[in-house]
C-alpha cells in the first residue's frame, strides 16, 4: 500500500512559535514510517514558509531554518493539485500532499486562518476546521455557545480598546477578587493574570490587551481545572480525564511546561460516576462548538460537584509529555496509534 505524505506545518507567527516547535517534532518522531511520509513545512516567525529537509532534531532546537535544510515553498492554490510546490533555485519542484496536519498554536495556526486556506485549497484536514478552530480560540464566543448548549460557563465581561476602566471595575466588585483578566484569542496563557487586588487590574488589562484587541474577565472558580482528551468526529473517543494540581497561582505559562509547584494526575483522583459526567458534558461542549478529528476540553469541578466550561485547545500541545497523548496513553492508545487515528479521520471523516 502507498505511504501517504502528511503535511506537518509547525512553527508560525505566533507567541507560541517554540511550543509548536516541541510538538512538531515529537509528531514527526511518532508517525508510523510504514504507512506514512512526514513533510515538513516550517513558517517562520515572520511567515516565511520553507520545506524542511534536515534532521527532525533541528525543528526541537529552532536551528532548522538554514540555508542547506530549508527551501522555501508554498502550497498550491487549485483545489485539484494537492501539492507543496518547492522553488529551490529557478527550477519549481512539486511534493503530493495526502493529509495536513497542523501543529501549531495560538494565532495564525489554531485559530482557523490556516484550517480556511487548507478548506480552499480542498486538501484533507487532520483537526478541528475553520469555524470550529476560531470559535474555540475565542473565548467569549466559545463560552456563549457552550451556554445555550447548557453548560455552566464563568461569569465574564467583554472589554474592548478604549473601554472605560469603569466596566471592569464594576464587574470585579460584582463577582469578587481574585478574578482572571485573559486576551480574548491567545494560548499556553499568555498574557492571563489572576488578579488579587483592585490596584492590579489595570496593568493586567494592558499586558492583556498586548496579545489581543479584546480582553475578556471572568470570574474566579472555586475548584480544580479537568481536561479531557476527545477523539472523533461522529464516534468519539474519550482518554482517561486528568486532574490539575496547584499549589499556589494558576497554571500559567511556567507550569504548564516545567511543573515547578504543581502536578498532573492522570487519571484524575474523583469518582466514576463524576468521571462520567465530565466525558459526557466533555462531548457536549465538543459537539457544540463543531469539533472535528481530536481537541482537549478543559473544564472545571467545584467543591460542590459542578462542572464549568473553561476553554477548549483545538490542537493541545503534542510532546510526549504533554496533556492529550497522556490521557489517551492512559486509556491504551500509543502516540503513534493516536496519530494513525487522526489521519484516518482525516482520509476518511
Amino acid at each position: 500500500m502507498r505511504k501517504l505524505n502528511i503535511l506537518v506545518f509547525f512553527g508560525g507567527c505566533s507567541s507560541e512559535y517554540e511550543v509548536s516547535l516541541e510538538s512538531a517534532h515529537a509528531v514527526i518522531q511518532h508517525l508510523d514510517r510504514d504507512k506514512y511520509r512526514p513533510i515538513p513545512l516550517g513558517i517562520t516567525m515572520d511567515g516565511r514558509w520553507f520545506y524542511f529537509r534536515g534532521d527532525v532534531k533541528k525543528i526541537r532546537d529552532n536551528t532548522w531554518c538554514n540555508e542547506h535544510d530549508a527551501i522555501p515553498a508554498i502550497l498550491s492554490p487549485n483545489r485539484i493539485d494537492h501539492k507543496l510546490l518547492l522553488f529551490p533555485g529557478e527550477k519549481i519542484e512539486s511534493i503530493p500532499i495526502d493529509v495536513a496536519l497542523p501543529i501549531m498554536h495560538g494565532k495564525n495556526g489554531e485559530d482557523g486562518t490556516l484550517q480556511g486556506l487548507l478548506e480552499l485549497f480542498h486538501i484533507p484536514l487532520a483537526g478541528c476546521g475553520a469555524l470550529s478552530s476560531a470559535l474555540c480560540m475565542d473565548k467569549d464566543r466559545a463560552h456563549k455557545l457552550a451556554a445555550a448548549a447548557g453548560i455552566r460557563v464563568p461569569k465574564s465581561i467583554l472589554l474592548n480598546q478604549g473601554d472605560s476602566l469603569n466596566h471592569a471595575l464594576s464587574f470585579a466588585m460584582e463577582t469578587g477578587w481574585p478574578l482572571y483578566v485573559k486576551p480574548v484569542r491567545s494560548g499556553s496563557s499568555y498574557g492571563i493574570t489572576r488578579v488579587q487586588r483592585m490596584e492590579e487590574l489595570s496593568d493586567a488589562i494592558s499586558l492583556a490587551f498586548h496579545y489581543d484587541s479584546q480582553v475578556i474577565l471572568e470570574e474566579n472558580i472555586d475548584g480544580f481545572e479537568v481536561g479531557c482528551a476527545i477523539l472523533g468526529t461522529k464516534d468519539l473517543i474519550t482518554g482517561e480525564l486528568d486532574e490539575i494540581e496547584l499549589s499556589e497561582g494558576f497554571f500559567n505559562y511556567t507550569e504548564k511546561y516545567t511543573l515547578k509547584t504543581s502536578a498532573i494526575h492522570v487519571p484524575a483522583r474523583i469518582g466514576r460516576e463524576t468521571s462520567e459526567n465530565l466525558r459526557e458534558t466533555a462531548k457536549v461542549i465538543y459537539r457544540a462548538l463543531g469539533c472535528g478529528v481530536f481537541a482537549r476540553v478543559d473544564m472545571f469541578l467545584t467543591r460542590e460537584g459542578e462542572i464549568v466550561f473553561n476553554e477548549v485547545n483545538t490542537i493541545p500541545g503534542f510532546t510526549e509529555h504533554s496533556r492529550y497523548p497522556a490521557m489517551m496513553k492512559a486509556a491504551g492508545y500509543s502516540f503513534s496509534q493516536v496519530l494513525d487515528q487522526i489521519i484516518r479521520l482525516a482520509v476518511r471523516p
